[in-house]
């Protein structure tokens, strides 16, 4: 199983599945990430955590702990 944490910058993959539950979950939904969503990898912070990432059209930062909850493809 492969998670948005594990993607190398500049990569694009797809959403297959989210992890976690309640409220957590919700707020990834909230953003956009849904099942077969295209996501692409921008950048890293320096020291890897967030990660910067382009979803629908707009860029959003996210905390590895939450990359870690994103199954991709």
């Amino acid at each position: 199983m492969q998670t948005l944490k594990d993607v190398k910058c500049g990569d694009s993959v797809s959403v297959v599945k989210l992890h976690g539950e309640g409220a957590v979950k919700r707020r990834i939904m909230d953003m956009g990430i849904t099942k077969g969503t295209d996501i692409f990898v921008r950048k890293a912070a320096p020291l890897g955590d967030p990660v910067e990432v382009t979803v629908r059209g707009y860029e959003l930062s996210l905390r590895k702990a939450d990359a870690q909850m994103i199954e991709v493809q």
